[in-house]
């Protein structure tokens, strides 16, 4: 499969990362094996997070432009209006959206736009969330298809770091401290 994607060059590839809504890990782990040697590593990361930042605003865009006016008729229809976020709560929301784990980014994306979220916050929020995940993936990934520990074990300790800055900013806001 490597060979087809080298193949197809990486202007293709980015392209597809931006358009199409799989997971991240889906792209970001094969791109620093398929075109490390032609963009090196940095570049790999860098076109990769142009590409993540370009389909995180198309999503934006579907979901608070396309999606967001039949939504809210078929809930208005129910008795009920589609939550909005406001300035006070925008960045807490964005945060904690991006930082739950396990729903992927496509829905986070989605349910930020429908509640609103302001552009510039929900994408700044959610390209910087997502980029600790987008080098990990990349590092983590030539690692392990070249076989060098060194990158495996950085690329794994990215994740880590990342995990873990997750799970200490969830903790310190369901204790409510500022």
């Amino acid at each position: 499969g490597l060979g087809w994607v080298r193949a197809a060059g990486p202007g293709w590839y980015f392209l597809a990362m931006a358009l199409v809504p799989l997971p991240l890990a889906w792209f970001t782990v094969p791109a620093g094996e398929a075109f490390a040697p032609q963009l090196g590593l940095a570049g790999v990361i860098g076109a990769c997070a142009a590409a993540v930042a370009v389909q995180q605003a198309l999503a934006y865009w579907f979901a608070r432009y396309a999606l967001r006016p039949p939504i809210a008729r078929a809930v208005e229809r129910r008795g009920h209006t589609v939550p909005q976020v406001t300035p006070a709560n925008a960045l807490s929301v964005a945060l904690l959206v991006r930082l739950t784990p396990g729903p992927p980014m496509i829905l986070g994306s989605c349910l930020l736009a429908l509640a609103a979220t302001p552009f510039r916050l929900y994408l700044l929020v959610s390209w910087l969330v997502a980029l600790p995940w987008v080098c990990a993936g990349v590092i983590l990934g030539r690692g392990l298809l070249q076989g060098d520990l060194s990158l495996l074990l950085s690329g794994a300790a990215l994740v880590g770091a990342a995990m873990l800055a997750a799970r200490l900013w969830r903790r310190r806001k369901t204790r409510g401290t500022p």
